[in-house]
Protein backbone atom coordinates (compact mmCIF):
# COMPACT_ATOMS: atom_id res chain seq x y z
CA UNK A 1 0.00 0.00 0.00
CA UNK A 2 1.48 3.92 -1.21
CA UNK A 3 1.76 5.34 2.48
CA UNK A 4 1.37 8.70 1.30
CA UNK A 5 -2.42 7.86 -0.31
CA UNK A 6 -3.49 5.98 3.26
CA UNK A 7 -1.98 8.97 5.58
CA UNK A 8 -3.62 11.19 3.54
CA UNK A 9 -6.68 9.07 3.61
CA UNK A 10 -6.35 8.69 7.41
CA UNK A 11 -6.07 12.65 7.79
CA UNK A 12 -9.05 13.41 5.74
CA UNK A 13 -11.13 10.84 7.47
CA UNK A 14 -10.34 12.98 10.63
CA UNK A 15 -10.65 16.75 9.52
CA UNK A 16 -14.20 15.33 8.41
CA UNK A 17 -14.88 14.23 11.22
CA UNK A 18 -14.05 17.15 13.09
CA UNK A 19 -15.50 19.38 10.93
CA UNK A 20 -18.64 17.48 11.60
CA UNK A 21 -18.84 18.51 14.72
CA UNK A 22 -18.44 22.29 14.13
CA UNK A 23 -20.20 22.72 10.74
CA UNK A 24 -23.55 21.63 9.53
CA UNK A 25 -24.16 18.05 8.11
CA UNK A 26 -26.75 16.66 6.19
CA UNK A 27 -28.07 13.21 5.90
CA UNK A 28 -26.03 11.17 2.91
CA UNK A 29 -29.53 10.03 1.46
CA UNK A 30 -31.85 12.46 1.76
CA UNK A 31 -30.45 15.56 2.47
CA UNK A 32 -32.18 16.44 5.87
CA UNK A 33 -29.71 18.64 8.09
CA UNK A 34 -27.87 17.57 11.21
CA UNK A 35 -27.68 14.40 10.84
CA UNK A 36 -25.25 11.85 9.00
CA UNK A 37 -27.77 9.45 7.62
CA UNK A 38 -31.41 9.41 8.92
CA UNK A 39 -33.62 6.96 10.39
CA UNK A 40 -35.58 6.56 7.36
CA UNK A 41 -32.36 6.54 4.78
CA UNK A 42 -31.00 3.90 7.48
CA UNK A 43 -34.52 1.85 6.92
CA UNK A 44 -33.55 2.04 2.54
CA UNK A 45 -30.40 0.35 3.40
CA UNK A 46 -31.52 -2.60 4.56
CA UNK A 47 -30.09 -5.82 2.74
CA UNK A 48 -32.34 -7.18 -0.39
CA UNK A 49 -30.00 -9.35 -1.89
CA UNK A 50 -30.26 -9.84 -5.55
CA UNK A 51 -28.70 -12.17 -7.74
CA UNK A 52 -27.30 -11.68 -11.47
CA UNK A 53 -25.57 -14.33 -13.93
CA UNK A 54 -22.56 -13.35 -15.91
CA UNK A 55 -23.02 -15.47 -19.28
CA UNK A 56 -20.41 -16.83 -20.98
CA UNK A 57 -17.62 -16.80 -18.16
CA UNK A 58 -16.72 -20.40 -18.35
CA UNK A 59 -20.51 -20.78 -17.64
CA UNK A 60 -23.07 -18.84 -15.99
CA UNK A 61 -21.43 -17.11 -12.67
CA UNK A 62 -23.26 -15.62 -9.46
CA UNK A 63 -23.25 -12.26 -8.53
CA UNK A 64 -24.74 -11.30 -5.49
CA UNK A 65 -26.06 -8.28 -4.31
CA UNK A 66 -27.14 -6.55 -1.33
CA UNK A 67 -28.69 -3.63 -2.49
CA UNK A 68 -30.21 -1.92 -6.13
CA UNK A 69 -28.25 1.16 -6.87
CA UNK A 70 -31.01 3.45 -7.69
CA UNK A 71 -32.44 5.67 -4.66
CA UNK A 72 -31.20 6.64 -1.71
CA UNK A 73 -28.58 3.73 -1.87
CA UNK A 74 -27.17 4.81 -4.43
CA UNK A 75 -26.60 8.35 -2.93
CA UNK A 76 -25.22 6.83 -0.04
CA UNK A 77 -22.71 5.17 -1.96
CA UNK A 78 -21.70 8.06 -4.26
CA UNK A 79 -21.66 9.93 -1.14
CA UNK A 80 -18.67 7.59 0.40
CA UNK A 81 -17.32 7.53 -3.32
CA UNK A 82 -17.25 11.11 -3.83
CA UNK A 83 -17.55 12.70 -1.28
CA UNK A 84 -14.89 11.37 1.36
CA UNK A 85 -18.33 10.09 3.55
CA UNK A 86 -16.03 7.26 5.27
CA UNK A 87 -18.22 6.66 8.30
CA UNK A 88 -20.61 5.44 6.26
CA UNK A 89 -18.92 2.52 5.32
CA UNK A 90 -20.41 0.79 8.36
CA UNK A 91 -24.45 1.48 7.10
CA UNK A 92 -23.83 -0.46 3.41
CA UNK A 93 -21.63 -3.36 5.46
CA UNK A 94 -24.57 -5.40 6.25
CA UNK A 95 -26.10 -5.35 2.37
CA UNK A 96 -22.51 -6.79 1.33
CA UNK A 97 -22.30 -9.39 4.12
CA UNK A 98 -25.70 -10.32 3.11
CA UNK A 99 -24.55 -11.01 -0.24
CA UNK A 100 -21.79 -12.61 0.84
CA UNK A 101 -23.30 -15.07 3.20
CA UNK A 102 -24.98 -16.97 -0.14
CA UNK A 103 -21.58 -18.29 -0.33
CA UNK A 104 -21.26 -19.61 3.09
CA UNK A 105 -17.78 -20.81 4.12
CA UNK A 106 -14.48 -21.95 2.90
CA UNK A 107 -14.01 -18.95 0.45
CA UNK A 108 -11.75 -15.70 0.38
CA UNK A 109 -12.96 -12.77 -0.83
CA UNK A 110 -11.08 -10.51 -3.17
CA UNK A 111 -11.52 -6.58 -3.97
CA UNK A 112 -11.43 -5.42 -7.04
CA UNK A 113 -8.02 -2.64 -7.43
CA UNK A 114 -8.80 0.43 -7.40
CA UNK A 115 -7.14 2.72 -9.93
CA UNK A 116 -4.35 4.52 -8.66
CA UNK A 117 -5.52 7.99 -9.61
CA UNK A 118 -9.12 7.18 -7.63
CA UNK A 119 -6.78 5.71 -4.50
CA UNK A 120 -4.60 9.46 -4.60
CA UNK A 121 -8.13 11.17 -4.94
CA UNK A 122 -9.47 9.10 -2.11
CA UNK A 123 -6.67 8.16 0.15
CA UNK A 124 -8.79 4.75 0.77
CA UNK A 125 -10.29 2.32 -1.62
CA UNK A 126 -14.18 1.88 -1.62
CA UNK A 127 -14.94 -2.14 -1.59
CA UNK A 128 -12.24 -2.69 0.75
CA UNK A 129 -13.57 -0.22 3.24
CA UNK A 130 -16.57 -1.41 2.93
CA UNK A 131 -15.54 -5.39 3.06
CA UNK A 132 -13.69 -4.44 6.53
CA UNK A 133 -16.83 -3.19 8.10
CA UNK A 134 -18.73 -6.18 6.95
CA UNK A 135 -15.54 -8.33 8.79
CA UNK A 136 -14.96 -10.43 4.94
CA UNK A 137 -12.03 -13.00 4.92
CA UNK A 138 -9.94 -10.42 2.67
CA UNK A 139 -6.90 -11.74 0.11
CA UNK A 140 -5.56 -9.06 -2.07
CA UNK A 141 -4.98 -11.35 -5.27
CA UNK A 142 -5.48 -8.70 -8.14
CA UNK A 143 -3.04 -6.56 -9.69
CA UNK A 144 -3.71 -3.54 -12.61
CA UNK A 145 -1.36 -3.84 -15.05
CA UNK A 146 -2.73 -1.31 -17.59
CA UNK A 147 -4.25 2.16 -17.23
CA UNK A 148 -8.16 1.89 -18.39
CA UNK A 149 -10.47 4.56 -19.17
CA UNK A 150 -13.73 5.81 -17.58
CA UNK A 151 -15.95 3.52 -17.53
CA UNK A 152 -18.69 5.73 -17.75
CA UNK A 153 -21.12 6.55 -20.65
CA UNK A 154 -19.70 3.10 -22.24
CA UNK A 155 -22.01 0.35 -23.15
CA UNK A 156 -21.06 -3.30 -22.40
CA UNK A 157 -19.36 -4.24 -25.46
CA UNK A 158 -17.09 -0.79 -25.20
CA UNK A 159 -16.52 -1.65 -21.28
CA UNK A 160 -15.51 -5.02 -22.06
CA UNK A 161 -12.39 -3.99 -24.84
CA UNK A 162 -11.78 -1.40 -22.30
CA UNK A 163 -10.97 -3.48 -19.44
CA UNK A 164 -9.88 -6.42 -21.50
CA UNK A 165 -6.23 -7.50 -20.00
CA UNK A 166 -6.15 -5.27 -17.69
CA UNK A 167 -5.67 -7.26 -14.63
CA UNK A 168 -3.41 -9.95 -13.62
CA UNK A 169 -3.97 -12.68 -10.51
CA UNK A 170 -1.05 -13.40 -7.63
CA UNK A 171 -0.64 -15.55 -5.33
CA UNK A 172 -4.30 -17.20 -6.69
CA UNK A 173 -3.47 -20.66 -7.40
CA UNK A 174 -5.70 -23.29 -5.96
CA UNK A 175 -7.62 -20.66 -3.88
CA UNK A 176 -11.57 -20.51 -3.82
CA UNK A 177 -12.43 -17.28 -4.55
CA UNK A 178 -15.47 -14.69 -4.40
CA UNK A 179 -14.57 -11.43 -5.98
CA UNK A 180 -15.78 -8.30 -4.30
CA UNK A 181 -16.56 -4.96 -5.54
CA UNK A 182 -18.57 -1.92 -4.53
CA UNK A 183 -21.29 -1.58 -7.44
CA UNK A 184 -21.78 -4.18 -10.78
CA UNK A 185 -23.07 -2.28 -13.87
CA UNK A 186 -22.83 -4.24 -16.85
CA UNK A 187 -20.42 -6.72 -14.80
CA UNK A 188 -17.49 -6.01 -17.45
CA UNK A 189 -14.40 -5.71 -14.91
CA UNK A 190 -15.71 -8.74 -13.04
CA UNK A 191 -15.47 -10.78 -15.87
CA UNK A 192 -11.88 -9.37 -16.50
CA UNK A 193 -11.14 -10.21 -12.58
CA UNK A 194 -12.41 -13.77 -13.58
CA UNK A 195 -10.28 -14.20 -16.22
CA UNK A 196 -7.01 -13.02 -14.59
CA UNK A 197 -7.94 -14.96 -11.29
CA UNK A 198 -8.82 -18.24 -13.13
CA UNK A 199 -5.42 -17.88 -15.40
CA UNK A 200 -3.68 -17.70 -12.10
CA UNK A 201 -5.18 -20.85 -11.12
CA UNK A 202 -8.07 -19.84 -8.42
CA UNK A 203 -11.17 -21.31 -8.24
CA UNK A 204 -13.53 -18.71 -8.68
CA UNK A 205 -16.79 -19.60 -7.23
CA UNK A 206 -19.23 -15.73 -7.86
CA UNK A 207 -18.66 -12.39 -6.57
CA UNK A 208 -20.54 -10.51 -4.31
CA UNK A 209 -21.34 -5.92 -4.54
CA UNK A 210 -22.65 -3.99 -2.09
CA UNK A 211 -25.11 -2.76 -4.77
CA UNK A 212 -26.51 -3.51 -8.56
CA UNK A 213 -27.44 -1.57 -11.30
CA UNK A 214 -30.91 -2.53 -12.31
CA UNK A 215 -30.60 -2.86 -15.83
CA UNK A 216 -33.52 -1.15 -18.22
CA UNK A 217 -34.69 -1.25 -21.75
CA UNK A 218 -37.31 1.00 -22.56
CA UNK A 219 -38.20 1.14 -18.73
CA UNK A 220 -37.89 -2.86 -18.28
CA UNK A 221 -35.51 -5.00 -17.48
CA UNK A 222 -34.91 -7.21 -20.11
CA UNK A 223 -35.46 -10.61 -20.00
CA UNK A 224 -31.87 -12.07 -20.44
CA UNK A 225 -30.54 -10.34 -17.43
CA UNK A 226 -31.20 -13.14 -15.08
CA UNK A 227 -31.61 -10.78 -12.47
CA UNK A 228 -33.88 -12.38 -9.46
CA UNK A 229 -34.98 -10.62 -6.09
CA UNK A 230 -34.36 -12.91 -2.56
CA UNK A 231 -35.32 -11.25 0.67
Amino acid sequence: MDAAPALAGVIRAALSEALALIMPICCAGCDEPDTGLCEACRAALAPRTQRRLLRGVDGDLPVWSGLAFEGVPARVIRALKEDGRTPLAVHLAPALAAAAARFGSGVVYVPMPTSRSSYRRRGYRVPELIAAKARLPVATLLRTVRHVGDQRGLGRGDRRRNVALSLRGVRAEGRRVVIVDDVVTTGASLEEAVRALREAGAHVVGAVTTAATPRRVNGRRPADDAFETHR
